[in-house]
């Protein structure tokens, strides 16, 4: 039976065994909803790291930021419901005000969740949780299957916080939740056209850091001003990008230098300073130069222009790097969550029936192959365990480390045919089958060969 099925029983077996506690049955009866539904994603970070901007990015429209949790779900049609206290959520408006959207939660101060359901193809596989700047990190993962942690650059606060997000022993044991972001990639470098490309060096910096290895799958940089704009231009902010771009480079040089300069009374084309202060809300003064440029260089018309800031920006890596590490695991991200939340009702509520399920659930999160892998991975990437240098990159595709389907796991980047796959997956299973009964090997290489092997074989029902 797969891990997904064996807890979903064990969430049903708890509903019977604790059926006349009305708090345990209210508990997991959520977390069988929850169970159900699409990959929840906390975005989480300092104040002022551009969480609600990173969130709109992903959700494809801006809306006005809102101190609290605001929740971002996939709907047919645009609502709002506060829940703030005990009784039934409070429906309110959406309004569009200065080409943002507003939820108007109006009396209600400080809400403890705001629900927005949003018609946006970006919110069809994930539910995004845009959460404030005070939360403790319990308070962010409380509701959460996945973690997007943004910061500027790795500092101790923020170890600490990725460090508590895994302090559990489930938790550790199923390293699989946290993607990190370097937000505001733009700023890198004093704002230099070159920024993006530094951002990106950054990131590939950290994933190889052993302080940030162990406590997150991946590291992206992204310019969150940027991937909004590129999901939102419109026609009269292109109109004034393009006015700009068509002066000469000398005539604007010196406006471009700074955020005062150009919304400055003295500017060599007639645009209003509002319409300039605009344009710098929306993109930075590095992005006003970047589209000039992009502009110049032939990405002249919207659709082009919009193409070139979502890729620049690092929306595009963000994205996939979520489906790889989120989406792609929502079965095993909703076990972990589900396998935590029967871990807190058994130790909140012990009782004598509940003692067999207890049990199950240390020999699922021991024994499931999906808990192995991750495991693996994460022994890999710390260097708890290491395999030569030849095989170390192929042991990680293959247990699912750069993506969990036929094609990412054996390497292809392109649709190879079921006959070419299983040809690769035969020769890995017997290569990895050699390195698994090498009596000459170290103990930590033998078992971790025993996992890929396992992978391998569970790959082989998939290609007929």
């Amino acid at each position: 039976m797969t891990l997904d099925r064996v807890v979903w029983s064990m969430l049903q077996e708890a509903s019977a065994v604790y059926r006349d506690s009305p708090r345990a049955t209210g508990w997991l009866r959520s977390q069988v909803e929850r169970y159900t539904e699409p990959v929840r994603i906390a975005v989480a970070g300092r104040p002022g790291i551009g969480k609600s901007t990173v969130v709109n990015a992903l959700v494809g429209d801006e809306f006005a930021p809102l101190d609290s949790f605001v929740w971002y779900r996939g709907g047919a049609q645009a609502r709002a419901h506060v829940f703030a206290g005990p009784g039934r959520p409070h429906e309110v408006a959406v309004t569009g005000r200065n080409h943002r959207r507003h939820v108007e939660v109006g009396q209600f101060d400080r809400p403890d969740r705001v629900v927005v359901e949003w018609p946006s193809r970006s919110l069809r596989d994930v539910v995004l949780i845009d959460t404030p700047a005070s939360a403790a990190p319990e308070q962010v993962l409380g509701d959460a299957d996945a973690l997007l942690y943004l910061m500027r650059h790795v500092q101790d606060d923020d170890l600490k916080f990725l460090q508590a997000a895994n302090d559990h022993p489930i938790a550790r044991t199923a390293a699989v939740h946290t993607v990190a972001v370097l937000a505001r990639a733009d700023e890198i470098g004093a704002g230099r056209i070159d920024a993006l490309s530094s951002a990106k060096q950054i990131a590939r910096r950290y994933r190889r850091d052993v302080a940030v290895q162990p406590l997150c799958q991946n590291v992206v940089s992204v310019a969150g001003l940027l991937a909004v704009a590129g999901r939102t231009l419109r026609e009269d902010e292109f109109a004034a990008l393009r006015a700009l771009s068509a002066l000469g480079r000398e005539e604007l040089e010196d406006h471009l230098l700074s955020a005062d300069r150009f919304v400055g009374e003295v500017f060599p084309v007639p645009m209003e300073p509002a319409v300039r202060q605009a344009l710098l809300g929306r993109f930075g003064i590095f992005g006003v130069r970047l589209v000039i440029a992009l502009i110049r260089q032939g990405f002249d018309t919207q659709v082009k222009l919009t193409g070139q800031l979502v890729q620049r920006s690092g929306l595009g890596e963000l994205r996939d790097s979520i489906a790889v590490h989120f989406t792609e695991r929502r079965e095993i991200l909703k076990a972990r969550s589900a396998l935590l939340a029967l871990d807190v009702l058994f130790r909140v509520e012990p009782r004598p029936a509940a003692r067999k399920l207890m049990a199950d659930l240390e020999r699922v999160v021991a024994s499931a192959h999906d808990f192995r892998e991750l495991r693996l991975v994460a022994a890999l990437q710390s260097g708890r365990t290491r395999l030569p240098a030849e095989v170390q990159a192929e042991a990680m595709r293959l247990v699912g480390a750069e993506g969990t389907n036929s094609l990412a796991r054996l390497g292809f980047d392109y649709d190879a045919d079921p006959r070419e796959q299983r040809e690769a997956l035969l020769d890995a299973l017997v290569r990895w089958q050699a390195r698994a009964a090498d009596v000459h090997a170290p103990n930590d290489q033998r078992r971790a060969a025993q996992v890929v092997v396992r992978s391998c074989e569970g790959l082989l029902p998939q290609l007929p």
